[in-house]
């Protein structure tokens, strides 16, 4: 199970900090993703972090603004995403892949959390 947090409204220019708590099983040895959603969108690729954090990847939109990191003792991966923008609005979901892929496509992910809300105003 992935449990995500920290999502909430900002203003354009602030920051927020998304935490993904999963249980042990789905955590270890896995690659982890952010991916978010927005109305009338499909889910997009925002970062992704291999099980010993030696590969990372973002999407463009985020490169310089977003950090993707992971705590593998504490079974989380965080999302700090600064300079926030309005179209970074969006339900912010995380991902499990069993695999230690990264792959920026969704279809790879064994597993899913529900989501947390991001809405950024300008």
């Amino acid at each position: 199970q992935l449990v995500e947090s920290g999502g909430g409204l900002v203003q354009a220019g602030g920051s927020l900090r998304l935490s993904c708590t999963a249980s042990g099983r789905i955590l270890s040895g896995n690659a982890m993703a952010w991916f978010r959603q927005a109305p009338g969108k499909e889910r997009e690729f925002v970062a992704g972090i291999s099980w010993a954090g030696r590969t990372i990847y973002y999407a463009d939109s985020v490169k310089g603004r977003f950090t993707i990191s992971r705590d593998n003792a504490k079974n989380t991966v965080y999302l700090q995403m600064n300079n926030l923008k309005p179209e970074d609005t969006a339900v912010y979901y995380c991902a499990a892949d069993s695999s230690n892929r990264v792959a920026t496509i969704p279809q790879p992910y064994d597993y899913w959390g529900q989501g947390t809300q991001v809405t950024v105003s300008s």
